[in-house]
């Protein structure tokens, strides 16, 4: 019979239990200085070896020729433990075994000594789940116990047991395994299965584990049953996870405020029997990865992703303060929680997106500090904040495509990916004050218009739609995938030698700012067409409205009734 991977790879030596030295130590030196205790405490989540390790103490205590504080695991009490053939080792599930009765036979076997072992071993996992009668009965054997009878207690919520329990225990706190200790153990054992595990399908084992190797080991069962060759992809649809992708596109959505978008994401995860519950928690860690960024100097180590995924967090980061990240993981978070109370998970994750992608349907204090948070960051990048009573006739060409994609030839010439092309100068961009007035303080005297040798109205009435645009949003995905998504949903147009964006997400051209990514846009633009076109952004160009004169009218329309009109 197939035997699964966690028992099969189960340590059999306290040298190979990993991540827990300051259990495995301690106890290894106990044993060697021959200082046994008759009760020992195991605590800590699930997974971590609490079990492993129990059985390990029961066989070295037992053990006919010990090793350096290790099992040998040939003698003839070692290999009795193993196969089950001495009796005197017993391990009691308490979860189902929680009555008084079952502790009072557990007291009356302790009475006799062992028939094959120095020791008559009791490990009871999951004690925390005893009656209090139970409890009390035990309590009495802890007190008094059989000079040949050894406890090894073992939980996970440790808090329940009682204060006269844990004193008269050793206790060991077993601490969740770092993922770095979680990879290296996968890597040995897919090894050792004669498959193949990259690393970044090893990591993204260790953070779905949660700390677990068994977990880890459980899950690296299931890849394998997929594929001899475990990737990213295989461990996720191992898993059911979403691809990364999706929550690339959700997290763009959120942050460029498209709410069309985000639902029909939704609906389309939701059809594909995608869990809503997953999906929210999923989306929640990847803005606990976006804090990581933003908070942290060195987040790649606390991150599990890959190289290309970590870059493209990095970007979405840039669009976000603090704030709002945290903003966005409390709405999220609160949605979680509701999941399964009220209505359907799809329809709670929608209402939360819906939130996150229109701030100002939350009237909350945190949805008012991130509003205000954006604002910000806004006003220190120099973005100007459009007045009411300004002019619309003010907001030329200008204002948007050089404000935000100042010509820098020569960085673009540098670009190891930029192709060498003979770049031509494009507008200036408008002088930034150092100190910019408040608000309240500014004029509202349209400012003039500056001169350019671009006709701004004919620049926009030539526009023609440009059919490429399409092959061009999925080439420059190929130089960063956020980048693509977001303009995913733009229109273009063609008009000369621009290329001009018709977008709602102004965001997206102040991210344009960083030369090497203008350079890329450029250089895949090019790769489709063959052209290199200067960019900006697209504005509909607006019927002016010719009014008459009233008293034109008048004339005419006497003139028409027959009514002679005498003109001077």
């Amino acid at each position: 019979m197939y035997q699964v991977l966690y028992r099969k790879w189960r340590p059999q030596k306290f040298e190979d239990v990993v991540g827990q030295p300051q259990v495995t130590k301690t106890l290894q030196n106990a044993l060697k200085a021959g200082r046994i205790n008759h009760a020992y405490l195991f605590t800590g989540s699930r997974g971590t070896g609490k079990t492993t390790c129990a059985k390990i103490l029961a066989k070295a205590v037992n053990c006919l020729d010990l090793q350096d504080g290790d099992p040998c695991g040939i003698c003839e009490n070692c290999k009795g433990i193993d196969d089950g053939s001495i009796l005197d080792v017993v391990e009691m599930d308490a979860a189902s075994n929680r009555g008084i009765d079952d502790i009072r036979d557990i007291i009356d076997e302790a009475q006799f000594r062992p028939a094959r072992a120095k020791y008559r071993v009791y490990i009871v996992d999951e004690v925390h789940m005893l009656t209090e009668p139970a409890f009390n009965a035990l309590l009495k054997i802890l007190e008094e116990p059989p000079e040949h009878v050894i406890f090894i207690l073992a939980t996970t919520e440790v808090h329940k047991l009682l204060p006269t329990i844990l004193s008269r225990c050793q206790r060991f706190d077993f601490h969740r395994i770092a993922p770095e200790a979680i990879t290296a153990r996968l890597n040995y054992v897919v090894e050792q299965e004669g498959a193949v595990i990259n690393d970044d399908a090893a990591r993204l084992i260790a953070a779905l584990s949660d700390g677990a190797m068994r977990d880890a080991l459980s899950l690296t069962d299931r890849c394998l049953s997929n594929s001899n060759t475990i990737t990213v992809d295989v461990v996720r649809e191992a898993a059911g996870l979403v691809r990364k992708d999706y929550l690339f596109e959700l997290a763009s959505a959120c942050i460029n405020k498209n709410t069309a978008k985000a639902l029909e994401i939704i609906s389309r995860l939701h059809a594909e029997s995608k869990d809503m519950a997953r999906l929210c928690d999923e989306l929640l860690d990847h803005f606990r990865s976006l804090m990581m960024i933003k908070a942290t100097r060195h987040p790649r180590d606390m991150i599990v992703m890959s190289d290309e995924e970590f870059e493209d967090a990095q970007l979405q980061s840039d669009y976000l303060t603090l704030g709002e990240i945290v903003y966005i993981m409390d709405v999220l978070q609160n949605s979680y929680k509701r999941m399964g109370k009220g209505n359907s998970n799809k329809t709670e994750l929608e209402m939360a997106l819906v939130k996150l992608s229109a701030p100002e349907l939350e009237g909350t204090n945190e949805a008012l500090t991130a509003r205000v948070s954006a604002l910000e960051k806004a006003l220190k990048s120099g973005i100007a904040i459009k007045q009411t009573n300004e002019p619309e006739e003010q907001e030329v060409v200008e204002d948007i495509v050089e404000e935000v994609m100042e010509e820098e030839p020569e960085l673009i010439e540098e670009t190891a990916q930029a192709p060498e092309i003979n770049v031509e100068e494009e507008l200036p961009p408008p002088p930034v004050e150092d100190s910019p007035e408040p608000i309240s303080e500014r004029k509202t005297e349209p400012k003039p218009v500056k001169k350019s040798s671009v006709n701004v109205d004919e620049l926009y009435n030539n526009a023609k739609p440009f059919r490429q645009w399409p092959e061009v949003v999925e080439n420059i995905k190929k130089y960063s995938k956020y980048i693509g998504s977001a303009f995913s949903d733009a229109k273009a147009y063609v008009s000369g030698d621009y290329l001009l964006i018709d977008t709602s997400n102004d965001t997206v051209f102040e991210f344009m700012k960083d030369s090497v990514r203008r350079a890329n846009m450029r250089k895949a633009v090019q790769e489709i067409t063959g052209k290199t076109y200067k960019l900006g952004p697209y504005k509909k160009p607006e019927k002016k409205e010719v009014k008459n004169d009233p008293l034109t009218d008048l004339i005419a329309d006497l003139k028409s009734k027959g009514i002679e009109v005498g003109e001077e």
